[in-house]
């Protein structure tokens, strides 16, 4: 049987997902530049790329952008938005990331596409992430705030799909260390799909401890795009930045 990553980000996802604004991607971008501060022309990774908003905006902005996924229909979105063929996709498991060592300026990795699997396979993850960078080579995490989503879970939300008609009700739970979204598509026909995501809830702690293990140093955190500080009992987002160490 496959794991949910293998099965939830397909076709449907797009549509569960489709609020995802492509131009709000553009000043995502353009506050993580600034937070990098890399010349134009340097060799970047979107690891989980998804549908690409995040690695278009950066190749647009003059970098060199590969994007690795390991979903195929999302990876052909992407290619459908990458008009200029500006980005290197590449479909694969960030588990082991098929690229050589050393290569990369700085890597990506948004919107939480992390935590999706078992805690060493996840610091298996961060060790690639170190090898695939060159000494001092910067990084970037974007991922849940564990004690926000704790605080505020909402355990059942639905609406209709404007554009489908289809009806998307997501239940929510904590459990075992993980939040978990059950996710139920109901189409016009009255057919079901049933789809579940599980993300380790991972606080600045265990990132502190599990990044220093693999070689890459924090240098800074925030709670939001906007650079505003990371606050445990605020923050929507915990935004990690740091190198590589030489």
């Amino acid at each position: 049987m496959k794991e949910w990553y293998e099965r939830s980000f397909g076709d449907d996802y797009m549509v569960v997902y489709r609020h995802r604004n492509w131009e709000r991607a553009i000043e995502e971008v353009r506050q993580l530049i600034g937070w990098l501060q890399l010349p134009q022309g340097s060799a970047l990774l979107d690891v989980g790329c998804g549908m690409g908003r995040h690695a278009v905006a950066l190749a647009e902005m003059g970098y060199q952008v590969s994007g690795i996924d390991l979903s195929q229909p999302l990876l052909e979105e992407a290619r459908e938005h990458d008009v200029n063929e500006h980005v290197r996709w590449q479909q694969g498991d960030m588990r082991s990331l098929p690229y050589g060592d050393n290569v990369f300026d700085a890597t990506v990795n948004l919107f939480t596409s992390f935590g999706y699997f078992s805690d060493q396979d996840n610091k298996s993850v961060l060790l690639e992430l170190r090898r695939v960078l060159r000494p001092g080579g910067y990084f970037v995490i974007d991922f849940l705030n564990a004690d926000e989503v704790s605080r505020k879970l909402v355990p059942l939300s639905e609406h209709v799909d404007t554009q489908t008609g289809w009806l998307i009700r997501e239940q929510r739970r904590i459990e075992s260390g993980e939040v978990c979204k059950k996710i139920t598509i109901v189409t016009k026909s009255g057919e079901e799909r049933h789809y579940e995501e599980c993300v380790k809830l991972y606080g600045l702690d265990w990132f502190e401890e599990a990044l220093a293990a693999a070689g890459l140093r924090i240098t800074r955190t925030a709670g939001s795009y906007d650079g505003a500080n990371y606050i445990r009992s605020e923050s929507k987002r915990l935004i990690i930045s740091g190198r590589a160490d030489e």
